[in-house]
């Protein structure tokens, strides 16, 4: 004959103690803090540049020759969005040469990881210009973009760089 099971600690004997639930979490969570963070930074600072050098490249002509391209698009599409209006770019040749210049530049340093913190500012400054150019792209492109320049703003461009190995090189400063 079976032992009388009592159902208010049936449930009790059953169950697996909290800690034994948890502990194939916290050896995920333990594996994931053991990434080096100079790994995030780095594809952080890979992510940010390659859709603004992509966009820079196509700009230029040639060195210091701005595309024919470049020249519609401040000129005749790209309007700045402002407290209900849509207004021209003002010197439109110059924002244009501006433009690819920084997008050029910018993510050239921070592929090197050399400067990183203020060219991860450019282009959060450059991320708000272009979403009053184009305000619907702010969720697919215009936020994921500033959160990355947000967080190399703040962190640097880690270990993994010119900055990084000129930390390593160089005595500390009293």
């Amino acid at each position: 004959m079976k032992p009388a099971i009592n159902p208010d600690t049936a449930a009790e004997t059953r169950a697996l103690p909290p800690r034994t639930l948890l502990a194939p979490l916290e050896r995920a969570d333990g594996l994931l803090a053991s990434i080096p963070p100079a790994l995030p930074l780095l594809s952080l600072r890979v992510a940010l540049a390659v859709p603004f050098l992509l966009s820079g490249l196509t700009k230029w002509d040639g060195f210091l020759t701005l595309s024919a391209g470049a020249h519609f698009l401040f000129e005749e599409e790209f309007r700045l969005h402002l407290f209900g209006g849509t207004y021209a770019y003002p010197f439109p040749t110059l924002m244009a040469a501006a433009a690819g210049t920084g997008e050029i530049v910018l993510p050239l340093f921070l592929l090197l990881g050399l400067g990183t913190r203020f060219a991860a500012l450019g282009l959060l400054v450059m991320t708000a210009i272009i979403q009053l150019t184009i305000p619907e792209g702010w969720a697919n492109f215009h936020l994921p973009w500033a959160a990355m320049a947000f967080a190399l703003v703040v962190f640097g461009g880690g270990p993994l760089g010119v900055e990084g190995l000129w930390r390593r090189a160089l005595p500390p400063q009293p």
